[in-house]
């Protein structure tokens, strides 16, 4: 009777166990892979392309090298007492540059030792420039350099960061901002969380001043860097110039709400010298003298509302998917755990958007994870159409980061009009690096890069 009970014992250990072994087993990452054949292929109701074939690769779409650069700069990324640097400071330089300037970086690596990317987060640029290692380049390693191209077309307010262990090095300092077509009178602020704890605004613990005389209106650029959501308001009227690089149509003053400025995105407010620009937890801006520290207002800016609206043409809708975000228990490379969903798979079972170019995209972002997501699409702008199914009615609200709250639906719309592949993912990076990211891959588009074997992207 006991050798019975032994055997139905391990039966029962044997079918408990295989299933656990065979998700484990499934779960793991080979040691070099490309994105084009992660994942299942999404073809959101148009044409469907062999993403594993040939094609014209990343590497191939750039800016004409002829033409000589308006803007140059050399940023030297180094490992600096705990913290990464580019050219010995952190943030790193802004870059600045007129719009239709063809901007060039040269990005050398001295010593930071699992390699550096640059990532032009908001900036449309041609995808060989986007800076993701394993998917757009390899990895600069140390005493390697990278040089980046790029047209300066969309004015605005941007930022760069690595892409490469992202996660860690942004966090400890390889970041820095962009603005195009700025004017002398503008104030940039990038608000950030080095690792430690220590809340900054351009690298400083203290009120970022701002000399300007009493009446007088500043264009105070506000970045935020982190993981999360943070607000930004003042104690006078102030107004919404710009969400992510984009202006708002006829935008109204706006008195006692705060301005929500998700992971990774921008806003750009219009504040009359004295006024005190307070950001969150940390320290503020103050621009001119006499503005006193205010306490948060109750009221939220909606911009699904804010502004004027404006006609927005896009042709038929020819592509349509849904982004659904959830969480469950399972593996990723081999780990247990609470992971991260995306249409009920996890890394590396992730949906790949195929899209041709000219392709009218509607795109339907869903969360029911418990958390909220900041996320990002590369290479592209997305007009929001509608949040939990109400239409937006203000100015044509136009981002590249969004922030979705838990049980939130956005309804958003782009072209397919800058091929490549392109990352889609969640600007917590900690997020990202846990399997929160897929790839929009374009017809006729390859990539020579893998991911895994140095390039390790989030």
């Amino acid at each position: 009777m006991s050798a019975w009970r032994l055997l139905a014992a391990g039966a029962a250990t044997a079918a408990l166990v295989a299933p656990i072994g065979y998700f484990w087993q499934d779960s793991l990452l080979p040691d070099s892979y490309s994105a084009t054949i992660m994942g299942y292929a999404d073809s959101g109701g148009g044409p469907s392309h062999d993403a594993h074939s040939g094609g014209r690769p990343v590497s191939g779409l750039t800016v004409a090298a002829g033409r000589r650069a308006d803007v140059s700069m050399t940023m030297v990324a180094r490992f600096e007492s705990g913290r990464y640097t580019l050219n010995g400071t952190t943030p790193g330089p802004p870059v600045l540059a007129s719009p239709g300037d063809l901007v060039e970086v040269r990005l050398v690596n001295q010593d930071v030792p699992d390699g550096v990317t640059l990532h032009w987060h908001g900036i449309d640029v041609p995808n060989a420039m986007d800076g993701v290692a394993g998917i757009t380049q390899d990895a600069v390693l140390p005493g390697q350099s990278f040089v980046y191209r790029f047209v300066a077309d969309q004015p605005g307010t941007y930022w760069y960061h690595s892409h490469q262990v992202s996660h860690v090095q942004v966090i400890k300092g390889l970041f820095g901002a962009v603005v195009i077509g700025g004017a002398r009178t503008d104030a940039t602020a990038l608000v950030h969380l080095y690792s430690g704890g220590k809340h900054t605004v351009n690298g400083a613990t203290t009120d970022m001043p701002v000399a300007a005389a009493a009446g007088t209106r500043v264009r105070v650029r506000i970045v935020n860097t982190d993981s999360g959501p943070m607000y930004a308001w003042t104690g006078a009227p102030y107004r919404l110039l710009a969400i992510d690089g984009t202006d708002v149509n006829e935008p109204p003053e706006v008195s006692g709400k705060s301005v929500q400025i998700t992971a990774g995105g921008r806003a750009d407010l219009e504040v009359t010298a004295p006024a005190r620009v307070q950001l969150g937890g940390n320290p503020g801006i103050v621009v001119g003298a006499g503005a006193a520290p205010v306490g948060k207002p109750s009221g939220v800016l909606d911009p699904l509302t804010y502004g004027t609206p404006s006609p927005v043409t896009f042709g038929p809708v020819t592509r349509t998917f849904r982004y659904d975000i959830g969480r469950r228990l399972g593996f990723v490379d081999g780990r247990p755990g609470n992971w991260w969903t995306v249409n009920g798979h996890m890394l590396p079972d992730m949906p790949m958007f195929q899209v041709s170019s000219g392709d009218v995209v509607r795109m339907r972002i869903s969360n029911d994870s418990g958390e909220v997501h900041p996320m990002h699409l590369h290479g592209h702008h997305m007009l929001v159409v509608s949040r939990d199914g109400v239409a937006a009615t203000g100015s044509p609200w136009w981002v590249d980061s969004i922030n979705i709250a838990n049980h939130e639906t956005y309804d958003v719309m782009f072209t397919a009009g800058n091929p490549g592949i392109w990352s889609d993912h969640c600007h917590n990076l900690k997020h990202a690096r846990e399997g929160l990211v897929v790839h929009l891959m374009y017809d006729g588009v390859s990539t020579p890069y893998t991911m895994g074997d140095g390039n390790d992207p989030d």
